[in-house]
C-alpha cells in the first residue's frame, strides 16, 4: 500500500483533475448556453448552436458528479464545510443547471416567438449562473471562508450567501465567467458554419482578452491584497486526519510560497495568460488550434488557484486553525487506497467513452442541414 501521505496527494491531484475535466468538457457546454442570445440572430442560428453541445451535455456532467463524489469519500472533513457554508450557492446551482435539460425539452414545443426566446434566455441564464458562481467559490477560498470545528470536529459556519458576494469572490466570478465565454465560443466556432462561427470567433477575441485582463489583474490582487495562509510549526504528513491539529498564521504573499520553492509551478499562471491569447490570435483561422489552446487556458487558471491553496483545500477566516489542508482533512489510508483501485479501473472508461461519444458527433454542424430538418423539432 503506498504510504499516506502520497496517498493523500494524489487524491488532491486526482480532485484536480476532475475540476479540471468538468471545466474544459461541461464548461464549452456552460459557455456556449450562456452566449446562445448573443452569437444566434435566427431562430435557425439558435437551433445550430444547441446541436453542437445537445448530443454530450448529459454525458459531461459526469465530471461533476465524480468530484462532488471525489470530495465526499476522500475529504469528508472539506465536504461536511463546503456543503454547509455553500449551500445556497450550491442549490442556485442545481437550480441553474436544471434549467438545461428542460430548456433542450420544451423550446421547440411551441412555434411562437416569445416562448422560444424565453427558453433561449432560460439556457443562457442556465449558462451564465453556474460559471459565476464557480468563480466566486474559487475567489472565496483564497481568501479564507468563515467557518470553525468544535472539538467534536462539528462544523459550524458564521457567513452567508451575501457574505460570499465580496469585492474579491465577484471579481473571481468574472474570471470564470469570461473563461468559459472564451471556451464556448471556441467551441462554436470549431463545430459551426458560415455567420454562426464568424461571430462565435469574434467572441473568442474578445473573452480571450478579457479573461486574460481579469487573471492578471485578480493575480495581482492575490499578491499584493489578499492574506495568505500557511502552516506554522511542525506538522506531520502521515497522522491521521485531525484539522484542529495544527498551528495556522495569515501572512502578505503567503499564497506564492509554493511557486518560490518550486519556480516550475509558474507554468501554471503562464498557461493561464498565454493560451487565452493563443485562442483570440488563432480563433479565426485555426478553430481547432483556438479550442485546444482555449482548453489549455482553462486548466491553467484552475490549476494556478489549485497550486496556490496547497495545501490548503479550504482555509477558515475566522479559525485558521481550523483550516482544511491535504494532510489532516483525508480519509483513512485504507479508504484512499481503495477508492485509488477503483478510479484506475472506472476512470479510464469515463474517458475512452467521452472520447467515443465526441468522435461520434465529430465535424461541423450547418445551419443548412439544421433548416432542412427544422420539421423534426
Amino acid at each position: 500500500m503506498p504510504d499516506y501521505d502520497l496517498l493523500r496527494f494524489i487524491w488532491w491531484a486526482l480532485l484536480g483533475i476532475l475540476l479540471i475535466g468538468f471545466a474544459i468538457l461541461d464548461g464549452y457546454d456552460l459557455g456556449t448556453a450562456m452566449l446562445l442570445p448573443v452569437i444566434a440572430k435566427t431562430d435557425g442560428e439558435r437551433r445550430q448552436m444547441r446541436e453542437t453541445i445537445e448530443a454530450n451535455w448529459e454525458g459531461h456532467q459526469v465530471w461533476l458528479i465524480l468530484g462532488g463524489g471525489a470530495v465526499f469519500a476522500a475529504w469528508p472533513f472539506l465536504y461536511a464545510a463546503s456543503f454547509s457554508g455553500f449551500y445556497v450557492a450550491m442549490l442556485l446551482v442545481l437550480l441553474a443547471l436544471i434549467l438545461r435539460p428542460v430548456g433542450f425539452a420544451f423550446r421547440d414545443r411551441i412555434a411562437d416567438p416569445r416562448w422560444r426566446s424565453f427558453w433561449d434566455w432560460a439556457l443562457a441564464i442556465g449558462g451564465f449562473v453556474p460559471s459565476l458562481v464557480f468563480g466566486v467559490a474559487f475567489g472565496n477560498l483564497l481568501q479564507g471562508v468563515p467557518f470553525g470545528l468544535d472539538e467534536d470536529m462539528r462544523v459550524t459556519y458564521t457567513g452567508s450567501f451575501f457574505g460570499l458576494l465580496n469585492p474579491f469572490g465577484i471579481w473571481a466570478g468574472l474570471v470564470s465567467v469570461a473563461m468559459l465565454a472564451m471556451h464556448g465560443a471556441s467551441w462554436v466556432a470549431l463545430k459551426a458554419d458560415g455567420a454562426v462561427a464568424e461571430r462565435a470567433a469574434a467572441v473568442v477575441r474578445r473573452t480571450g482578452l478579457a479573461a486574460t485582463l481579469l487573471f492578471v489583474l485578480a493575480g495581482l490582487w492575490v499578491t499584493f491584497g489578499i492574506e495568505g495562509y500557511q502552516i506554522s510549526g511542525a506538522f506531520s504528513h502521515v497522522a491521521p486526519s485531525n484539522p484542529l491539529g495544527k498551528t495556522v498564521v495569515r501572512a502578505s504573499g503567503a499564497w506564492l510560497a509554493n511557486y518560490r520553492v518550486h519556480a516550475w509551478l509558474f507554468l501554471a499562471p503562464v498557461l493561464g495568460v498565454m493560451a487565452p491569447l493563443a485562442a483570440s490570435f488563432w480563433a479565426g483561422s485555426r478553430p481547432r488550434i483556438a479550442f485546444l489552446a482555449s482548453a489549455a487556458g482553462v486548466a491553467g487558471i484552475i490549476a494556478t488557484a489549485g497550486v496556490s491553496l496547497f495545501p490548503f483545500l479550504m482555509p477558515s477566516s475566522t479559525h485558521p486553525a481550523a483550516s482544511l489542508t491535504v494532510w489532516d482533512a483525508s480519509s483513512s489510508q485504507l479508504t484512499l487506497f481503495i477508492m485509488l483501485i477503483c478510479v484506475l479501473i472506472f476512470l479510464p472508461i469515463v474517458l475512452a467513452y467521452t472520447a467515443f461519444a465526441l468522435r461520434v458527433v465529430r465535424g461541423r454542424v450547418r445551419l443548412a442541414d439544421v433548416e432542412r430538418h427544422q420539421g423534426r423539432y
